[in-house]
């Protein structure tokens, strides 16, 4: 099928599409600033994909992932899909794969959220997030009023 936009025109619709500091991006920094757990790094190019959030320190790489960039089954249809988009979006899973391999060899835990989870129930990606760094040794601080400080008292 052909593209309907020109070609300045689908230039200027992919130029708006953000690949970093997207609103469910935010939306994950916010929850983990609030639960106490700052001190990460956003988008890291020295570590394998870049990922959007990376606490050094604890080795945990957060990606938030775009529903139809990454290739969710819900949000992608291959038999639907032009050629050229069924193997971009095979592209960008492989690379995701790799990137998670590398990560995790380098002795990285990897957490993957896909954009639209983060919009339905951002304060559950938050606290998958808080799990996998209190399983790297993370403590919340004091003040912090981490969703963990409830559930587990002895943190």
């Amino acid at each position: 099928m052909a593209d309907h936009l020109s070609v300045e025109g689908r230039s200027r619709v992919m130029a708006a599409i953000r690949s970093k500091d997207t609103k469910p991006e935010l939306a994950v920094r916010f929850g983990l600033r609030v639960a106490g757990a700052s001190g990460y790094r956003i988008h890291v190019k020295t570590l394998p994909g870049k990922p959007d959030i990376a606490f050094t320190r604890w080795r945990v790489a957060v990606f938030v992932d775009g529903a139809y960039w990454h290739g969710h089954p819900e949000h992608f249809k291959p038999d639907t899909a032009a050629r050229y988009w069924r193997e971009k979006i095979a592209r960008t899973q492989q690379r995701d794969q790799a990137a998670d391999l590398a990560l995790r060899e380098a002795g990285w835990m990897v957490v993957r959220c896909w954009d639209f989870e983060v919009k339905v129930d951002t304060a559950m990606i938050v606290e998958r997030i808080i799990r996998v760094l209190a399983s790297q040794g993370w403590r919340p601080s004091v003040r912090s009023g981490s969703p963990l400080e409830a559930d587990d008292p002895g943190l």
